[in-house]
């Protein structure tokens, strides 16, 4: 087995490449996910592998570079906004070490191998979709020709595309993550705003039934049917993770929308239950009472809810698949039965408008999450988004500069220099530069009204390291609006 360094490379400050995948940059408050599409088959490689996350560790691309002497195989997650930064790390691990196999796996060169290849003279090569036992079998020195789910480079340069590989059905068959984990990250370095700290994530399942248009996991990588682990193996791996991880606050589950299938996010919530765990989940806004009930009962204490928008036609456009009306009644229900949401929204979404921004911000207030995330709409490829946005012509000067470099294979410019979301659709009667200075106004007309104010102050007078936190998230999140406004 080859000795494989699992890499999340560093790129811009504060960027968060594996949650960054979905958005176009760094976030308001520094934050990161764990790496868990790496950490999962670096289970499998086992002891001959190791898992590296840069910017969730402070490593630079120096030390980044130290590191990454001791491997024969190089293994790197890239998103489409930090491709052209990862192309330069894959560059100057192969100039350290020019007999190193480098390889980058995630969305962007899943739907794009030929392109991201030609960019990339670096690159060995490109993994397919789900990367798993693609990775395991090129570690165990198996030819590339001979490797499912493949696109690599041969010798004289040419590019080839091997068959791909079926998505994995039988989830209970990978190994946990958990030994990864506690071997290679650091828990405390992972904070996310709305999730006590220090915090742990994993994925029970894989795949999201949902057919939102916006959505970039279940379009690339994990398809539209929810792969799941069994109920009994989760439960067994969570009294691990609590053993493993006595420090740890919370435990976060990952999946697109882990609340799918409600018989068995009931099994499973009984059996938190019975650990004693405090736990948060994906969701989407339909889920129905009993079933909230049964998780606020065995220990949930948060949901992260993907609300999007307060007007239904843009609902509609986006084939979100749930309607404002059913958002609504979901929201009185967590909030009768005291649970905790996170809401996360998007402007700039096809039919936005004035108007439909104004709807969306006045819903978030009714609703009234205890937090909020408001991105600014990305077309990525492999999307339908994308796809519409080509044909409808709703792309920025840059950002069809941009398709136009995918399809010819030349490099894509960088999201904006200081790393800040970029509004890369416009429309009709709506411009860019009024969808991206509505960021700051949704920001603005939510949290500074006095129920959240009181809220987060009653936090701060409860609890001195909530109150050490908001401060410094206060901090950050206000120096991040002022760099984004001098920009």
């Amino acid at each position: 087995m080859k000795r494989t360094l699992f890499l999340n490379p560093p790129s811009f400050d504060g960027f968060d490449g594996g949650a960054g995948a979905r958005y176009q940059a760094r976030r308001e408050i520094r934050s990161f996910w764990y790496p868990t599409w790496l950490a999962q088959p670096a289970a499998l490689v086992g002891e001959s592998g190791r898992l590296v996350d840069a910017p969730a560790r402070g490593l630079d691309l120096e030390q980044t570079v130290a590191i990454a002497r001791g491997f024969d195989l190089a293994v790197l997650h890239t998103s489409t906004p930090s491709f052209a930064s990862d192309v330069k790390v894959a560059e100057r691990l192969k100039a350290e070490r020019p007999g190193l196999t480098v390889g980058l796996c995630g969305a962007h060169v899943a739907v794009l191998p030929e392109q991201s290849l030609r960019v990339g003279q670096a690159i060995d090569f490109v993994c397919h979709k789900e990367f798993d036992h693609t990775i395991v079998e090129v570690a165990q020195g198996r030819p590339l020709s001979e490797v499912k789910g493949l696109s690599w480079r041969r010798p004289d340069g040419s590019i080839a595309h091997n068959d791909p590989r079926p998505l994995i059905e039988d989830m209970d068959a990978l190994p946990s993550v958990l030994d990864v984990y506690a071997r290679d990250l650091r828990v405390e370095d992972y904070a996310i705003g709305y999730l006590k700290h220090p915090y742990v994530s994993l994925y029970t399942g894989r795949g999201c039934p949902a057919r939102c248009t916006f959505c970039l996991w279940p379009q690339t990588v994990g398809g539209h049917t929810y792969r799941t682990r069994s109920p009994g193996v989760v439960i067994a791996e969570m009294e691990r993770a609590r053993a493993l991880f006595p420090q740890v606050q919370e435990f976060f589950f990952d999946d697109d929308t882990f609340t799918a299938d409600t018989k068995r996010c009931e099994e499973i919530a009984r059996g938190l239950g019975r650990l004693g765990l405090t736990w948060s989940c994906n969701a989407r806004a339909n889920v129905p009472y009993e079933t909230l009930k049964v998780m606020k009962d065995n220990g949930l204490r948060l949901l992260l809810v993907g609300y999007e928008s307060g007007n239904e036609q843009v609902l509609i456009n986006i084939k979100k698949g749930v309607k404002k009306s059913r958002m609504l009644q979901f929201a009185r229900d967590v909030k009768d039965l005291g649970i905790v949401t996170h809401g996360t929204f998007i402007v700039g979404l096809p039919g936005e408008t004035r108007e439909t921004i104004e709807e969306t911000i006045r819903f978030a207030c009714e609703i009234e999450p205890e937090t909020l995330q408001v991105s600014l709409a990305a077309p990525y490829p492999g999307t339908f988004l994308w796809e519409q946005a080509l044909r409808e012509g709703w792309l920025s000067p840059e950002a069809n500069d941009a398709a136009v470099a995918l399809e010819r294979g030349e490099r894509l410019p960088h999201v904006e220099d200081k790393g800040f979301q970029m509004a890369t659709l416009g429309y009709e009667g709506l411009s860019r530069d009024e969808i991206a200075g509505s960021l700051e106004v949704f920001y603005r007309r939510f949290y500074l009204r006095w129920r959240p104010i009181r809220r987060i102050l009653g936090e701060m007078a409860r609890d001195r390291r909530v109150l050490t936190r908001r401060v410094r998230e206060g901090y950050e999140f206000m120096s991040f609006m002022l760099s984004r406004k001098g920009a």
